[in-house]
């Protein structure tokens, strides 16, 4: 029996290192065992039986054209933080791919509160997961204190923030933390910015972009990881600190509460740089509170386990194939490319 087609469109490719290009690479490995997989930046109009499109606005092109060159065959868009929290409200084009989507994808549960009652009612919620790491121990003989920022440096990540964090951290505090920031500088000002700060302060290093098994070692290394974004559709690095036992202080915003929780005790207000350096100092110092923010973040860990996530991607895939018209024409195959991931 023929292997059925699909094809995922993501935006960013393996060099852009970023978590759409993670999740496109995760599930194309989740159904590479029972279907024939493309990972494709823009569809290329070869035929599939179904189109999986991260991104709302940025996929739009290939939404619309998949879409009017094949209207029975499906199409699941899985919504981003930029999706959920700015595009579809602002952008047509995202508006548009919404409307023609078969099946909507949110990657935690708050994201459902952003829809309007028709995008809704095709929306489930899948969380992304991650291989279980080492779990983080209590370090007794560590000198340094190691804080771990893991984002580009663009605004949706804010990483300004985490910047200014490293200026209201004293000078007896600084001899001890280590603050580090690991991401590609997508924005000039930004890359200055970051390059005085770390002239300025020197308990503060930026490491650029690194590969993504080094980056999960220093975060598998680091005491405390910090998301500080302005918007998130289920940020990837959460679930990779929760999975490898490194507590998380995030910023108070609707994508990192649907990941940890509405009760949990690490979050500080959006842009809130002197916030998250009093939360830096009391992680570093108190230990009670660090072992409350491990037990939290274990509580969430059963949700991001790579076999559930597969269950539910597989799950998702055939019953939108299932539902696939039953007269709707053979697969032409004959002038396909060969699969890539």
């Amino acid at each position: 029996m023929k292997k059925q087609h699909v094809t995922i469109i993501s935006p960013a490719t393996a060099n852009a290192n970023n978590g759409n290009w993670q999740t496109a690479s995760r599930w194309a490995a989740f159904l590479s065992s029972g279907y024939e997989v493309r990972v494709l930046e823009d569809w290329d109009g070869h035929p599939c039986n179904l189109m999986i499109a991260l991104h709302a606005r940025r996929s739009a092109s290939s939404i619309t054209r998949f879409s009017h060159a094949f209207p029975d065959r499906p199409l699941l868009v899985v919504l981003t933080g930029t999706d959920l929290y700015r595009d579809i409200v602002a952008d047509e084009q995202a508006r548009q791919s919404l409307r023609l989507a078969s099946k909507l994808v949110v990657l935690q549960e708050a994201g459902l509160d952003q829809l309007d009652d028709r995008s809704r009612e095709k929306a489930c919620v899948i969380y992304q997961s991650a291989p279980p790491g080492g779990v983080a121990h209590e370090k007794k003989d560590k000198q340094s204190f190691d804080v771990i920022m893991i984002g580009h440096l663009r605004a949706e990540k804010d990483p300004l923030v985490f910047m200014q964090a490293a200026a209201h951290i004293t000078h007896v505090e600084a001899e001890r933390l280590r603050m580090i920031h690991v991401g590609g500088a997508l924005d000039a000002e930004l890359r200055e910015q970051a390059l005085a700060t770390q002239s300025r302060h020197p308990h503060y290093r930026w490491l650029g972009n690194l590969p993504h098994a080094e980056t999960l070692e220093r975060l598998a290394a680091s005491d405390i990881m910090v998301i500080a974004s302005r918007m998130e559709g289920g940020a990837n690095v959460i679930i990779e600190a929760v999975n490898c036992g490194v507590p998380v202080l995030a910023s108070d915003i609707a994508g990192n509460r649907g990941m940890l929780g509405d009760d949990y005790a690490g979050y500080f207000a959006v842009g809130d740089s002197i916030a998250l350096a009093a939360l830096i100092n009391r992680a570093s110092h108190d230990a009670a509170f660090r072992r409350t923010l491990q037990e939290q973040c274990a509580r969430r860990r059963p949700l991001f386990q790579p076999a559930r996530e597969q269950k539910a991607v597989l799950q998702v895939v055939r019953e939108l194939l299932l539902n696939v018209h039953t007269n709707a024409p053979e697969l032409d195959t004959s002038t396909r490319p060969p699969c890539s991931r």
